[in-house]
């Protein structure tokens, strides 16, 4: 039997081949999983998105399912906490940026904004396929970054955020070989989304 084949970043590690099988790409209209891919993504900056998903049941534990009513209320004895977890990345820039993150989140909701609406609203709320492969950020993920950064969000830089509206399938940026591709595209043309 032929072995699948996947886009280049997913073919070195089994988590990763799952993860790019099952989520990544996939159209996610959940505010609040939308807004736990974010701040996992400003995790990655300056490191591999393997090293965050290897971590992500233990960001998920220390930041509490990443609830936003709840990592808002975080203090300064949480920090600390989440400075001496082994089991993520022990930033203080990026547990105070999550944190933050969240006090942003809250805010937008509390103005009737919905992060889900908002976040699709870059992208007409519909799924774009990529213009070309490789790009680390384009106009629309600059665009977005600085939205973000208006309402208070950190390490949403348009890399980060390009990075995120993959994840987010926001982009279609499977490469023309991987079989997802074709599934990802169906899959948005049934539901009416492509």
């Amino acid at each position: 039997m032929k072995p699948l084949q996947r886009c280049l970043w997913a073919q070195s590690d089994p988590l990763l081949q799952v993860y790019h099988d099952e989520e990544w790409g996939v159209p996610q209209h959940d505010s609040r999983a939308l807004w736990e891919m974010l701040m996992l993504e400003g995790f990655q900056a300056g490191l591999s998105w393997q090293v965050i998903l290897h971590k992500r049941e233990a960001f998920r534990r220390a930041f509490k399912n990443f609830v936003p009513e709840t990592v808002a209320r975080f203090e300064e004895a949480d920090v600390v906490r989440l400075l001496g977890d082994p089991g993520i990345v022990r930033s203080r820039a990026k547990i105070e940026a999550t944190i933050s993150g969240a006090r942003a989140y809250l805010s937008m909701t509390e103005a009737g904004e919905d992060f889900a609406d908002f976040i699709w609203s870059f992208v007409d709320g519909r799924p774009l396929r990529a213009e070309r492969q490789g790009m680390a950020q384009t106009p629309r993920s600059e665009e977005l970054s600085k939205a973000l950064k208006k309402r208070g969000f950190k390490f949403v830089g348009p890399v980060v955020v390009y990075a995120f509206m993959q994840a987010a399938g926001m982009v279609d940026d499977h490469s023309a070989a991987c079989f997802r591709r074709t599934s990802v595209r169906r899959r948005n043309v049934e539901c009416g989304v492509a």
